[in-house]
């Protein structure tokens, strides 16, 4: 069985390192990925996948990197539900970051 994901895009909002109950360092991203074809409007569409850093890979991502830089992501994709009751949970699918790729800084204004 291989799960195996790569993903190149850009950081949505400023990555911020948190801590689990046990202590884990933890760092949702998520990810602006620009599709490579262009839709009937003759634009590319953008898919925005959300991605889970853990320990050492969160604490050196939220140090280096800031919203609008543009990284790579290799990871394994990982289904979860959420929803507060049991009647109402909704499945979704992140990508758990194995390793990042820093690939280059957003341009200073």
């Amino acid at each position: 069985m291989l799960n195996q994901s790569i993903l190149v895009g850009r950081i949505v909002k400023e990555p911020e390192v948190r801590e689990t109950d046990n202590g884990t360092k933890v760092t949702n991203l998520t990810l602006a990925v620009q599709r490579s074809y262009k839709n009937v409007e003759g634009e590319y569409d953008t898919d925005f996948i959300s991605c889970v850093l853990w320990k050492g890979i969160a604490e050196t991502t939220a140090e280096y990197c800031k919203k609008g830089d543009l990284i790579g992501v290799r990871g394994r994709l990982q289904s979860k539900q959420i929803g507060y009751t049991e009647e109402a949970k909704i499945s979704t699918v992140e990508v758990v970051a194995e390793r990042i790729t820093f690939l280059s800084s957003k341009k200073q204004d």
